[in-house]
């Protein structure tokens, strides 16, 4: 059936006009908002070179001495940022009577932190006064979490927001690492350091520092969490900025197209749309269109004496409409649930791709048939093609997609970009993805057949209606790419519906969390591997004498992300 609606659930397809990601005002929890909304720059310093070199414990000596011998800079900053917004605090006020001396019981934490970690450097035989010039980047963020509150009403709130961040970051840097499948704490060679920032002392620190800032942000006004919002931001970029400034002379295996010629090589990226692109499906945006269609045409016939055939959805009401869609959805779910759990192995067998193919076509079949009843039952007749580019234009976009696109666009490395989608119009598509390149030849997609008014007849060119028409274009796209220069295939994908062509390609990644996916490509032998953990492992190859290359056609491996910003940070970097 054409795209990821209807729902396997059955249920009624959510609108078009959804609300997007909430903003910081809507959260409950401030703190958590910030973080989430700043979850993306904590994602590419995780990915730098040097977080991936010193995760996989072949960072070098010298690399890792001038990053330790800068942390005490950053902790003197730390400590000089809680002064300043204990001494801007106004101790007549009933609210910061309290806070000044949290503000107070930080510093000390940090200054005791300090002390540890003088200690540690010395437990490493490190000459405490080396590189005790703070970085330029370590400079930058001490002069701004200092700027943070100046001529600020409430400054000590904004240095508080600013610096929340800042404390937040090793901990979850190094609790990253500490969560590795087979991180071994006994034989890591900066087990040491890891052990520090996920101590509970620097846990503390990051917990009690995110508490006073949600207090003291209580009695902000929407417009003052937006810039607090905005601090917190610049605050993680110059934490990226210093990570990517730090000491590196080793290979890397990130960002992936380091490793690639402009003049040699080409990166092939392939992407699903529906819920790997976009936030709501779009077979359900089509559906409400058209109860909406129908609803005007209902409107039109009660106040008119036209007759039903002068209008196209006249033949049906928009209740009929609606009808029509639920039971497109109810038997479709139903259905498909049947035809997954008839082509799963009763027990997990070993990855064979001719086996999974062979399986996978029993769901073809399945889809045609589905998308055959959507054809008979009219109920995409009658939309008009301007209101669906107005839909593409508007459609929601999961975030970090469009950045992506852009940033693609902007690196020295030759890409070739396409769209396989079971949408059912690919106008839709290639509507909402313009700005970024998608143009007519990028997108290959079922589409919808118009009259010579631009309305839509019902019926669609069927092209890509399963995951066997998916491999067929995945593979006729680099059989007709005429360059015979290197190339490096990247697949993004979400469903079953992309599962060969996650499979085929070099990279495959799967954004989001499907259940589904998950559970078919397990039981015929798949292997799902969290991104960051291939990286790092990758790392670890590279180091040991291992090639950069990321040749992975048909190995029966799949990597997991969490969402675009992940996916950018790997393949192309900040």
């Amino acid at each position: 059936m054409a795209s990821r609606s209807p729902a396997p659930s059955g249920s009624p397809p959510r609108t078009s006009s959804s609300p997007e990601t909430p903003s910081i005002q809507d959260d409950v929890d401030l703190g958590q908002g910030l973080r989430v909304h700043s979850s993306r720059e904590a994602v590419f310093v995780k990915y730098t070179p040097f977080a991936i070199a010193l995760a996989a414990g072949n960072l070098s000596l010298d690399s890792f001495c001038h990053f330790i011998s800068q942390g005490k800079n950053f902790l003197k900053a730390y400590s000089e940022a809680y002064e300043s917004a204990a001494d801007d605090m106004d101790m007549d006020e009933e609210r910061y009577s309290l806070a000044v001396f949290k503000v107070r019981e930080l510093r000390k934490i940090v200054l005791r932190e300090m002390k540890k970690h003088e200690s540690f450097l010395q437990e490493w035989g490190l000459d405490v006064t080396k590189d005790a010039t703070p970085h330029p980047a370590v400079e930058n963020c001490a002069e701004f979490l200092l700027a943070a509150g100046s001529g600020k009403v409430d400054g000590a709130i904004y240095t508080i927001g600013a610096l929340t961040p800042c404390v937040q970051l090793y901990p979850f840097l190094a609790g990253e690492v500490r969560m590795l499948l087979g991180f071994r704490e006994d034989s890591h060679p900066y087990r040491e350091w890891i052990k520090m920032y996920t101590s509970d002392s620097h846990q503390e620190l990051a917990v009690k520092t995110e508490e006073l800032q949600e207090k003291l942000s209580v009695t902000l006004t929407g417009d003052e969490i937006d810039v607090l919002s905005n601090l917190y931001h610049q605050t993680m970029i110059l934490e990226i900025d210093f990570f990517n400034s730090l000491p590196f002379d080793q290979p890397t295996v990130v960002p992936v197209t380091r490793g690639l010629s402009s003049a040699e090589d080409r990166l092939m990226v392939l992407s699903d749309f529906d819920l790997t692109c976009t936030v709501h499906d779009s077979s359900a945006i089509l559906a409400d269109m058209a109860q909406v269609t129908a609803a005007k045409s209902d409107r039109s016939l009660s106040g008119s004496e036209c007759s039903p055939s002068e209008s196209p959805l006249a033949w049906k009401s928009s209740g009929d409409v609606r009808n029509m869609w639920e039971e497109i959805c109810k038997q479709y779910a139903q259905e498909y649930e049947e035809c997954i759990e008839s082509i799963i192995p009763a027990e997990k067998v070993e990855f064979n791709h001719s086996s999974l193919v062979q399986a996978l076509e029993q769901v073809a079949d399945f889809e045609k048939r589905a998308n055959s009843r959507v054809i008979e039952s009219g109920v995409l007749r009658g939309l008009k093609l301007d209101d669906i580019i107005k839909a593409g234009e508007n459609i929601t976009l999961q975030d970090g997609c469009i950045s992506f696109y852009q940033k693609l666009a902007e690196i020295n490395v030759d890409a070739n970009i396409h769209m396989l989608s079971n949408c059912w119009c690919g106008g839709l598509i290639r509507s909402s993805l313009w700005s970024v390149g998608f143009g007519e030849s990028n997108v290959h997609a079922n589409e919808l057949i118009f009259n010579e008014e631009y309305l839509s007849t019902g019926e669609m060119v069927r092209k890509v209606e399963s995951p066997i028409e998916k491999l067929q274009i995945h593979n006729h796209i680099l059989k007709e790419d005429a360059d015979k220069r290197n190339k490096l295939t990247v697949y993004v994908g979400y469903c079953i519906r992309d599962i060969l062509c996650l499979l085929e390609a070099d990279i495959g990644i799967v954004i989001g969390s499907s259940e589904r996916l998950r559970r078919v490509g397990s039981r015929f032998g798949v292997t799902f591997v969290p991104l960051f953990a291939a990286t790092v492992r990758k790392q670890e190859e590279v180091t040991d004498g291992g090639s950069v290359n990321w040749k992975g056609t048909r190995s029966g491996v799949l990597y997991t992300a969490l969402g675009w910003a992940e996916i950018q940070a790997f393949l192309l970097g900040w």
